[in-house]
């Protein structure tokens, strides 16, 4: 008689356990990106793409004490141009991105800290024009590898932000900020 090996069933279980440490998350959530004064932005959740972008427009490279930076703009709330933030960023490299439509793009890519939910750590975003796209932050599999659970079907399983909640975030941090309605 043979008897089962138990050691397959342990690392099961020490798998499941540290499975169950990870964030749950819904296809999409409210993060910060505290480093590019954005205190809440709307990401898709996307594991079908490798990096993650972030829309941002007038994307102007310079140097800084020798090394490269990229100074541009972002509209963080979906559906509107309002506010319009101005973010500085040192630049890590650039990278060719194949967007889902098959449109290959030579884009700057950064790097900074994300908050989500109660989790801060870092990730690399390119920066692209996502005007016609729903989302202006979109979290792929590099950001989100060993972190996070997916729930597909859920959205903001880290919490809902009201639209007065968002616009007084905005108005806490950067004082004089207009809304459009």
């Amino acid at each position: 008689m043979v008897i089962p090996d138990f050691q397959p069933l342990l690392r099961r279980k020490r798998k499941h356990r540290i499975l169950e440490e990870k964030l749950l998350i819904g296809w999409q959530e409210w993060c910060a990106l505290p480093k590019l004064h954005l205190p809440a932005i709307k990401a898709k959740i996307d594991t079908g793409a490798k990096t993650s972008a972030i829309h941002a427009d007038n994307i102007t490279p310079f140097m800084r004490q020798g090394k490269p930076y990229v100074h541009f703009e972002v509209a963080p709330l979906q559906g509107t141009t309002h506010p319009n933030i101005n973010c500085t960023a040192p630049v890590i490299g650039e990278r060719h991105v194949t967007s889902s439509n098959g449109h290959r793009e030579l884009r700057y890519v950064i790097q900074t800290p994300i908050l989500l939910g109660e989790q801060t750590w870092m990730i690399e975003l390119t920066l692209s024009n996502r005007d016609p796209l729903s989302f202006r932050l979109l979290l792929g599999r590099e950001a989100l590898r060993g972190r996070v659970l997916i729930k597909p079907h859920a959205i903001l399983r880290q919490g809902q932000l009201s639209q007065r909640s968002v616009k007084s975030l905005y108005f806490s941090v950067h004082i004089g900020l207009t809304f459009a309605n």
